[in-house]
């Protein structure tokens, strides 16, 4: 099997697994994560009515003057503080993080970290 094929054959099995397990309703919505080379993104979903409730991303303008680069751990962690502080105004307290194909190190646990100390629980 070629190396690329292999490489996203794990990334859509891990995506399922992670998938399988989470349905985000009302009461604790789904708060997923997309990371790229550049940029950082999250979003909280309501699966039951199909609506992204909160969003925030390195592409936003009050986020771009204060990261030299999206694509890094301080980045991450000012996305998941601004991403905590709009859900807390959208009064949502709960959420379930759904990682996608990522696994749980580097950018992604900065940004569930920063995500917690603003208040916002897993």
């Amino acid at each position: 099997m070629d190396k690329n094929k292999k490489i996203q054959s794990r990334r859509l099995r891990r995506r399922r697994h992670v998938r399988n397990k989470l349905r985000g309703d009302s009461n604790q919505p789904r708060l997923c994560i997309e990371r790229s080379l550049k940029h950082f993104a999250c979003q909280v979903v309501d699966d039951e009515q199909g609506k992204t409730l909160v969003s925030a991303s390195t592409r936003d303008k009050s986020v771009r003057d204060q990261v030299k680069s999206g694509g890094n751990c301080d980045a991450a962690a000012i996305v998941g503080k601004l991403v905590a502080e709009r859900a807390a105004e959208a009064g949502i307290k709960i959420a379930q993080l759904d990682r996608g194909h990522n696994k749980y190190h580097g950018r992604v646990r900065a940004f569930a970290d920063a995500a917690r100390e603003a208040g916002l629980q897993f």
